[in-house]
């Protein structure tokens, strides 16, 4: 197999990147093995460099794999999402609360807030989920990670990688208007310039619940169908 074009400096990388995007863009199926071989193979390039790369898609949660298996990209359950979700809530409200009482926007969050509202604008931007998956993760860490607390911002971190495998599928899948999101972040950014914790919060987690929600009725209406086709 050809090795497909990469487009950063180092070749770790530039793998790392280019495994991570066909991941949140269902590209890479979940459930689907992911090999050292594999990747090798298809990026031209040497197996430690290879192992680099999906050690560190394993570290992000974006891939998983126990003692002497083939990594595979999770397959979340019902009963992860709705775990993952409820603590994505807990800790960005609390975080927007905090940054709402210092009324400081960061300025990452406004660049990616900006590259959403741009795309919102442009109808031809609709494929290219990805860039917007990754444009909506960078918003809520930016946000998070501007807060007061260093704790806090690492309790988030450690539940980034799922939470990116969630807003890939959300993007990919179209189950949030890119209108929807845009705006519903802009009032987020409005409480936090206000000062208002309680508004802040609220709007976070109605945003993130909101997210939630749509994923969960994808998953059943999926796993009623299959279920019907094997009556």
């Amino acid at each position: 197999m050809s090795s497909e074009a990469l487009a950063v400096t180092r070749v770790p990388d530039a793998v790392y990147e280019a495994l991570r995007e066909s991941i949140l863009n269902q590209s890479e199926a979940p459930g689907a093995a992911v090999t050292e071989q594999a990747i090798a193979d298809r990026f031209g390039v040497a197996r430690p460099t290879a192992k680099v790369a999906l050690e560190r898609l394993v570290a992000d949660g974006l891939l998983r794999r126990t003692a002497h298996k083939t990594a595979r990209v999770p397959e979340l359950t019902r009963d992860d999402i709705v775990d993952l979700y409820a603590n994505r809530a807990i800790v960005e409200e609390a975080a927007l609360r905090t940054l709402a009482a210092d009324g400081v926007v960061p300025l990452a969050a406004i660049a990616a807030q900006r590259m959403l509202a741009d795309a919102a604008r442009d109808a031809s931007s609709s494929a290219a989920t990805t860039p917007l998956a990754r444009a909506d993760i960078a918003f809520h860490r930016a946000l998070v990670e501007a807060q007061r607390s260093p704790r806090l911002a690492r309790l988030h971190a450690l539940l980034m990688g799922e939470i990116e495998l969630c807003t890939g599928q959300v993007q990919a899948h179209r189950l949030l208007a890119l209108d929807d999101v845009v705006a519903q972040h802009q009032g987020i950014l409005d409480a936090v310039t206000a000062g208002d914790p309680e508004l802040a919060g609220s709007l976070t987690r109605a945003h993130i619940e909101g997210a939630r929600d749509r994923l969960l009725a994808r998953y059943d209406s999926q796993h009623t169908a299959q279920a019907h086709e094997k009556d």
